[in-house]
């Protein structure tokens, strides 16, 4: 019998071998406990029993989010949300955390794996867009790594980016290492203003133009930023308010996720054709979304490796633009 506690207590501890017993563990779980995605997967006339494997798991459109509270949460909506991005005037995504701990973990968890403990860590968000929206999913995790890191330095940046380059200027002085971590858009315009070399500080970005700027292809803004600041490579994170975990790039946009995270492929015209490695739009397994959805289908078209690495590509047609996905033709 599927147990909530037990899962939470061992999602941290999935190794890959583990993982599809219990994504499938959780599907059924979640079959049962989430209205929505039951009626989802019944319209699709898909026998829950004869979900065995990870391909054959129905993905819900992130979509749904805009529509529908995705949870498992039976009386009142949890009071914790957070909304995804969107350019102004369209309708965001909501997504209800229930346990917002199990976010906390995850996202110092995953972090960690590629980085390091983040006490070692000065952290610094230019993110002014994100900043203005007391939901972002963004703000809280960029507050929660400077909670651990503990570092006096730590903060945010809005339109002061004179400020932004003196700490930076100390902080390189003192060798000491940096996350600096940026909206496209403002990552570039500190870059034509400020242009400084970086030795100490990993530049990482979050990707969006917000309109702000011309839609770039990746190779190109990680080149400009490169060149502004002296650096080898340009890492940057993938998230979206609909999840609960991240995946990370620490060189030419391709990303790895954590353990309990999971990137598959769809053929973009078939959303029932799912495959392990390939090229098409992108499928997400997050273990952590216990209470909502694990099982998500994106507006992203990218590559998926045979190793579990993944590259964003791009976005399907006619889908909104959002802050956290950088465009790359």
């Amino acid at each position: 019998m599927f147990s909530i506690k037990d899962f939470k207590a061992r999602l941290f501890s999935t190794t890959p071998d583990q993982f599809e017993a219990k994504a499938i563990a959780l599907f059924h779980y979640q079959y049962q406990a989430v209205d929505i995605y039951r009626h989802f997967v019944d319209q699709l006339h898909i026998n829950p029993d004869n979900v065995r494997q990870l391909t054959d798991i129905p993905f819900l459109p992130v979509t749904f989010f805009k529509s529908h509270a995705i949870t498992d949460v039976a009386d009142s909506l949890p009071a914790c949300y957070f909304e995804s991005s969107t350019t102004t005037g369209l309708i965001p995504s909501r997504h209800y955390v229930k346990d917002p701990s199990l976010y906390r973990k995850s996202l110092v968890k995953g972090f960690e794996r590629f980085y390091g403990s983040l006490s070692q860590y000065v952290i610094l968000g230019l993110l002014p867009h994100y900043l203005e929206r007391p939901h972002s999913s963004l703000i809280f995790m960029v507050k929660e790594w400077m909670q651990v890191s503990k570092h006096q330095e730590n903060g945010f940046y809005l339109n002061n980016m004179d400020a932004l380059f003196h700490t930076l200027q100390n902080l390189e002085a003192r060798q000491q290492p940096t996350i600096l971590l940026g909206v496209t858009y403002a990552l570039l315009d500190f870059a034509e203003q400020y242009p400084m070399p970086l030795q100490h500080t990993i530049l990482m970005e979050t990707g969006g133009m917000k309109g702000r700027r011309k839609e770039m292809i990746r190779e190109e803004v990680h080149s400009l930023l490169q060149q502004a600041f002296q650096v080898n490579g340009v890492h940057a994170e993938y998230g979206m308010a609909e999840l609960l975990s991240q995946a990370y790039a620490r060189c030419a946009g391709r990303f790895a996720c954590p353990p309990w995270m999971r990137v598959l492929v769809r053929d973009s015209y078939d959303p029932l054709d799912v495959s392990s490695a390939g090229q098409g739009a992108l499928n997400i397994i997050d273990l952590a979304n216990i209470h909502s959805c694990a099982f998500l289908a994106t507006e992203d078209v990218g590559r998926v490796y045979a190793d579990g690495t993944f590259e964003v590509l791009g976005r399907l047609d006619a889908s909104e633009w959002r802050g956290c996905n950088l465009l790359v033709a």
